[in-house]
């Protein structure tokens, strides 16, 4: 048996070549998807407006004995989740809420997409926080009796 150089070399090519394709398809299949905020916003109105509000700000009762719906708002809520947790709630849902699992409804797009237009929730000022401007009147609280 004689050994033929270039037959061997073009052979470890071929199989270098398959094996790098291959680990790139795998690492694109695995990237993370991104979220359009803009495309969450249709999902949000569709599905989570109902008990999230508009607003985000949430606060509904779902189940007799069960968590208010999340505020979106909440700084403290972005401070302790990380894109994992909150994924992985809205997928799995929340029992207890009332919150059902989306897995299966939305697709994975959706779901970031979703994601994506709730975080811009944090971003808001909080409109009781916020100054008037300059010439601004703001109206009076409404006395309590």
């Amino acid at each position: 048996m004689t050994w033929n150089a270039p037959l061997v070399l073009r052979r470890l090519f071929t199989c270098a070549l398959v094996a790098a394709l291959a680990a790139v398809a795998h690492a694109e299949a695995k990237a993370p998807l991104k979220g359009d905020p803009v495309k969450g916003k249709a999902v949000f109105s569709k599905n989570c407006v109902i008990c999230h509000n508009a607003d985000g700000s949430g606060g509904k009762r779902l189940t007799p004995n069960g968590n208010l719906s999340r505020d979106f708002r909440d700084p403290a809520f972005w401070a302790s989740r990380t894109d994992d947790q909150i994924r992985a709630t809205i997928n799995a849902g929340v029992a207890k809420s009332g919150m059902i699992a989306w897995k299966g409804i939305l697709k994975p797009q959706e779901i970031e997409d979703a994601m994506a237009y709730i975080k811009l929730f944090a971003k808001k000022d909080d409109s009781k926080a916020a100054a008037p401007a300059a010439g601004d009147a703001k109206a009076p609280a409404p006395s309590q009796k």
